[in-house]
Formats: C-alpha cells, structure tokens, sequence
C-alpha cells in the first residue's frame, strides 16, 4: 500500500521505508499517473477535455486558503486512515465496523 506521494512521505518520516526506497515510489508513483493521464488523453480524449485533464480547481467562491485548507485536511486524513489500518498492533476486535 503506498496510495500516493503523500503517504509515502508520511512513511518515510515514520521510518517506515528507506529515503531511497521513498524516492524511487514517489517517481513510480509520479510516472504511473502520468502514463494514467496519457492512456486517458489517447482512448477518451472527450473525457480528458470536459474534465481538464482531471485537474482540481476551486469553485467560486471559494479561496485558495480554504482550498488549500481542505487538501490539508484530506489528506491527514488519507495518512492518518493508511498508518491506522496498518497499524500491526491494532487487532480486527478493535474495529467499530460491525
């Protein structure tokens, strides 16, 4: 599970995994998304130019504090949910999900 740069990062500053090992999945994971975009472009272009090339933007009204913000947030979030569920001292008796 490395999701994305994010939590590879956050791995990496736990010392979960090696500086080397972080810097070769940030690349990996920057290339893959590229060639994604790249698959996209070419098989549906129509897709790739409605949703801008799956590029994020505000709506308005909002400000870039508050967008900033928000990233922030989501991806704590997205850390924060990776480290707990792969926590190996965590045991499934510990979960809240029935």
């Amino acid at each position: 599970g490395h999701i994305n740069p994010a939590v590879t990062f956050g791995l990496l500053l736990a010392r979960k995994v090696s500086l080397i090992r972080a810097i070769f999945y940030i690349v990996a994971q920057c290339l893959g998304a590229i060639c994604g975009v790249g698959l996209v472009k070419g098989f549906q272009s129509a897709y790739y130019v409605r949703y801008r090339g799956g590029t994020n933007f505000l709506a308005l009204g909002v400000s870039k504090g508050v967008g900033l913000g928000a990233e922030i947030i989501g991806t704590f979030v997205l850390v924060y949910t990776v480290f707990s569920a792969t926590d190996p001292k965590r045991n499934a008796r510990d979960s809240h999900v029935p």
